[in-house]
């Protein structure tokens, strides 16, 4: 499976697209964050961390997580 990754320095942002079920709710909370026709299609850098956290915890396919940098 594919992952792409997307950071902001603090976090690491993994896409699965094979996992994602298009629910729209990353682009509805974070809608500058994610534009699905931009590229890259997630900018990180137009969010807050606790931000990016708390959407990436509502992706209901566990297509969108993250991890902290060292």
């Amino acid at each position: 499976m594919e992952v792409k990754e997307y950071s902001n320095g603090e976090i690491t942002i993994e896409w699965r697209a094979e996992k994602c079920v298009h629910a729209g709710i990353c682009v509805r909370m974070l809608p500058n964050v994610y534009g699905p026709k931009a590229r890259p299609w997630i900018k990180p850098m137009n969010a807050t961390t606790e931000e990016l956290v708390e959407q990436i915890g509502k992706c209901p396919s566990g297509a969108l997580t993250y991890r902290k940098n060292r």
